[in-house]
């Protein structure tokens, strides 16, 4: 399989990030102080609609992030992951590659605005799905919205 099959572009790759995937790591994630910031309010509306949050600190957050424990990086999470959610600075992102390889979600979802493509191949490379400059939020909007009008009478 060519690596470049794993760069998630289109909205078919996206849906199917999104209807496989339960538990989201989100390394990024803002505490509620900061609830008006979308590395809390993206998390927190995906958590409302069914998805297992697992907060990853990068700003040195400790106590638990809606209602869930911190972990300070996503190798140190127990259990699978399916997706890690990232709101980091383009030239952030490489520091939590190797991180990122470590653990080997599914996918890694560089969240809208945030873009960085040697991270990406690295990540393709090594047979993790990456989606880039992309909201979740809006894009699960987007699919429940297209679940809602598939299921609507008449």
């Amino acid at each position: 399989m060519d690596w470049r099959e794993n760069l998630v572009e289109d909205d078919a790759g996206v849906r199917d990030v999104l209807e496989h995937s339960r538990r989201v790591a989100v390394l990024g994630i803002r505490s509620e102080r900061f609830a008006h910031k979308p590395a809390y309010s993206v998390p927190a509306f995906l958590q409302a609609h069914g998805y297992d949050i697992v907060p990853v600190s990068v700003h040195g957050e400790t106590e638990p992030i809606l209602g869930r424990p911190v972990y300070a990086a996503v190798a140190d999470i127990p259990g699978p992951v399916d997706v890690v959610q990232v709101f980091r600075r383009p030239e952030d992102i490489g520091a939590h590659v190797a991180d990122l390889l470590a653990r080997r979600p599914r996918a890694v979802w560089f969240q809208l605005g945030i873009r960085n493509d040697a991270a990406a191949e690295r990540l393709a490379r090594a047979g993790i799905r990456v989606v880039q400059d992309r909201c979740m939020k809006v894009e699960l909007t987007r699919l429940l919205a297209e679940r809602a009008r598939a299921h609507a009478p008449g």
